[in-house]
């Protein structure tokens, strides 16, 4: 088994990454591959370790093996050996990285075969998230720009359209909204697709995990 690694990577802080890394994990272990249960690892490299709170929680909510998904650490250069390692064995390796770090993050986006950077839809975020793409792209990785806290029933600006436009990379057409559901689901060390199955969060969660596993298709 060859693994696809999906690096989470945005250095302005805020912006949602640990909610997203732990979503898409869950998105993507739901969906059966070629009629085998699909295995994901999750792989926090950050040293605050939310990913990793969120996971234990899981584990006392769920019990140890009933959690569907795989967990380790790592940090620095580490990550991109433990990222390989896993992917011996998953389907897809989901990582967390953390803000304000290039030394941190770049061996992760180093590995990744998709990075994806959340955001939320202001200028003033997307302009923030400038760092972030000149670290992908001096790596020379793939990415997909994920919008973050929408405004439900709000539509994007043509500023904000325009702003996203000039970053010169690819926003998922899935956006996951402004909802309370996101943060109280992994309160109980869930997700969105768990407490409120077949919501429109959850619905927006699943679509961005189809749009994450088409683009690795390619």
């Amino acid at each position: 088994m060859s693994g696809r690694i999906i690096t989470i990577a945005q250095q302005k802080g805020g912006s949602g990454k640990t909610t997203l890394a732990a979503h898409l994990a869950v998105a993507l272990s739901q969906r059966p591959l070629e009629g085998e249960p699909t295995r994901v690892a999750l792989l926090d490299c950050d040293p605050q370790g939310s990913l990793g709170e969120w996971f234990e929680v899981r584990e006392r909510t769920l019990g140890d093996e009933a959690t569907g998904l795989s967990f380790r650490t790592a940090s620095g250069w580490g990550a991109r050996r433990e990222a390989r390692s896993l992917a011996r064995d998953h389907h897809f390796i989901i990582i967390d990285t953390p803000p304000k770090s290039d030394v941190e993050s770049r061996p992760a986006i180093e590995v990744a075969d998709l990075v994806g950077v959340p955001v939320q839809p202001t200028p003033v975020d997307l302009w923030a998230t400038r760092p972030t793409l000149e670290m992908i792209n001096k790596e020379g990785a793939s990415c997909l720009l994920v919008i973050n806290r929408a405004q439900p029933r709000a539509a994007l600006t043509k500023e904000i359209a325009s702003a996203i436009e000039a970053l010169a990379h690819p926003a998922a057409h899935a956006r996951l909204g402004n909802r309370v559901g996101f943060a109280a689901s992994m309160g109980q060390g869930l997700t969105l697709l768990e407490t409120e199955p077949g919501s429109k969060g959850a619905l927006e969660v699943e679509a961005l995990a189809a749009e994450f596993m088409a683009l690795l298709r390619r």
